[in-house]
């Protein structure tokens, strides 16, 4: 049997601005950090909008090797006042050389290090119901400004 192609369609960049990492400490399922996420903007072809501030932040685990695994949840106000709850999980992970410079803030080239999320979307806004029925990826980039990501629908 011949595999179906995977395909996508771009739907937006996510910019998101960070505070500081609130530190839980070591858990049963590795060391624990709430990262509130401050705001931030979604822009592209099929949505813009803003990261509504207070009401997102990434229960962050990281294992011993650096591994980092987020646990995301926002909410999007677009820009015709529709309110989203996005919500993703993803790995961040790379050489230990590499994710020593990223933990020290330094700009790196995203072609050095593995950063992928599973997104969802949940909305009682009916121009934007076809949110609630698909499947999202996310490639990320962690540029000193804050977590960036260009998300796409899986087709």
């Amino acid at each position: 049997m011949t595999p179906l192609p995977l395909m996508g369609e771009f739907l937006f960049r996510a910019t998101l601005t960070v505070g500081a990492p609130q530190p839980v400490g070591a858990t049963r399922t590795g060391d624990l950090r709430i990262v509130p996420v401050t705001g931030g903007r979604i822009e592209g072809p099929a949505l813009t909008g803003e990261i509504l501030p207070g009401t997102a932040a990434d229960w962050l685990r990281v294992d011993p090797d650096g591994t980092a695994h987020m646990d995301v949840r926002l909410t999007v106000k677009s820009a015709e006042g529709h309110h989203i709850f996005m919500h993703y999980s993803g790995i961040r992970t790379a050489a230990p050389e590499v994710l020593a410079r990223l933990n020290a803030g330094e700009a790196v080239d995203p072609a050095e290090y593995y950063f992928r999320t599973a997104i969802r979307f949940e909305t009682g806004a009916a121009p934007l119901a076809w949110l609630n029925r698909i499947l999202a990826i996310g490639i990320g980039q962690r540029p000193p400004s804050g977590p960036t990501y260009d998300v796409y629908a899986v087709k």
